[in-house]
């Protein structure tokens, strides 16, 4: 995602599990694969663990990023499958319109990464939730 600081093209990198809850987020000035080694080794210290598969958009830095740290997951980059991932954005886009852009990358990071955890406690998956009976709640006679 491209986010505008103090004038100047800057991209939020983000890692989102299978449910939607953002692991990660990382703010850099270019999208090359520096910048994605920096997030996936930043999220292996994290977690601990690789993954098994990974979905990304078609930017070429995440394969040289994989192969540079020999991550042998599957890497999916096909169509539409990276979705979660890119509606996550939204509550981001959202903050910042509200805060009428950010003033610096340091204090985009502190405040995205606050609120992905926030995001992350209180945001109702509809897919994990109970499901409610339709119609009133009184039985037919």
């Amino acid at each position: 995602m491209v986010v505008r600081i103090a004038g100047k093209r800057m991209y939020l990198w983000r890692a989102v599990d299978q449910e939607g809850d953002i692991l990660d987020l990382l703010i850099q000035p270019r999208p090359d694969k520096r910048a994605a080694v920096r997030l996936m080794r930043k999220l292996l210290k994290k977690h601990g663990f690789a993954p098994k598969r990974a979905v990304t958009d078609k930017l070429p830095s995440y394969a040289a990023a994989f192969r540079e740290l020999r991550l042998n997951c599957r890497h999916e980059r096909r169509m539409r499958t990276n979705n979660r991932a890119e509606n996550s954005h939204q509550a981001v886009r959202g903050r910042e319109r509200k805060m009428q852009r950010f003033k610096s990358a340091g204090s985009a990071q502190r405040l995205l990464s606050v609120h992905a955890a926030v995001h992350n406690t209180f945001y109702l998956r509809h897919h994990l939730s109970p499901d409610r009976p339709s119609g009133s709640s009184e039985p037919k006679r």
